[in-house]
């Protein structure tokens, strides 16, 4: 853990495009009120969406699926109201999408979290910290992040050596694929912080906790998805 890196968090981000909503998915479970706030922050127009319908009746250019507690429930809320067909649908259509904590987990295929089955988009596993007892789980707080994918658009003016964020989570993802991550963390090892592949990205920390650098990922996202 860093915490002096913490005192970096203070330089604005620079407002996004204006064009191209972003619909953020209501699970029921997810930290929507905090990604919602964090997304005006940046002068992305949002849109809370429940259903498949709604998702299409936006015209959305950006997909955002936020997550915070079990993953067992995350996933079950999307299967339930078929917004996990329109999550494989949008990602395989390599349009603009960002999950955050759960909502990067439920992407992968399985999870050590009660035996989970994912929504298998990207071959790989959630796998519970083994860490030594000094390292207390949940993983809580601020910590370094390396980015790993050069120019990355969602990365655009953070510091690819370290920049820290916030992190509150007990599992993490073990992509199949090395290529597919963005970021690694260490915490008593390396361990996988987010993800890119085209226009889809996931954050296993949370950006809307992480101040200014947090809100540099939103616009950055945010750009993107305005095109």
């Amino acid at each position: 853990m860093n915490s002096e890196l913490q005192t970096q968090n203070s330089e604005p981000a620079r407002p996004a495009p204006r064009s191209g909503r972003i619909a953020v998915i209501d699970t029921g479970i997810c930290n929507l009120r905090s990604v919602t706030k964090a997304l005006e922050a940046v002068g992305a127009p949002i849109q809370v969406v429940r259903t498949p319908a709604e998702v299409a009746a936006v015209q959305a250019t950006g997909l955002v699926l936020p997550g915070v507690g079990a993953l067992r429930d995350c996933v079950a809320a999307l299967r339930q109201t078929g917004l996990d067909a329109t999550v494989r649908d949008w990602i395989a259509a390599d349009r603009p999408f960002l999950g955050v904590c759960l909502g990067m987990q439920a992407l992968f295929e399985s999870s050590e979290e009660g035996d989970i089955r994912g929504l298998g988009i990207f071959p790989g596993r959630v796998v519970r910290f083994r860490r030594p007892r000094e390292f207390k789980i949940p993983h809580m707080g601020w910590n370094a992040v390396r980015f790993t994918q050069a120019n990355s658009p969602l990365a655009r003016d953070l510091a690819p050596a370290g920049e820290a964020f916030y992190f509150v989570h007990s599992f993490h993802c073990v992509p199949a694929d090395p290529g597919l991550m963005l970021a690694a963390c260490d915490y008593g090892g390396e361990f996988c912080a987010a993800i890119a592949r085209g226009r889809v990205f996931a954050t296993q920390f949370h950006p809307e906790k992480s101040q200014a650098k947090g809100l540099r990922i939103y616009a950055n996202f945010a750009a993107v998805a305005a095109g």
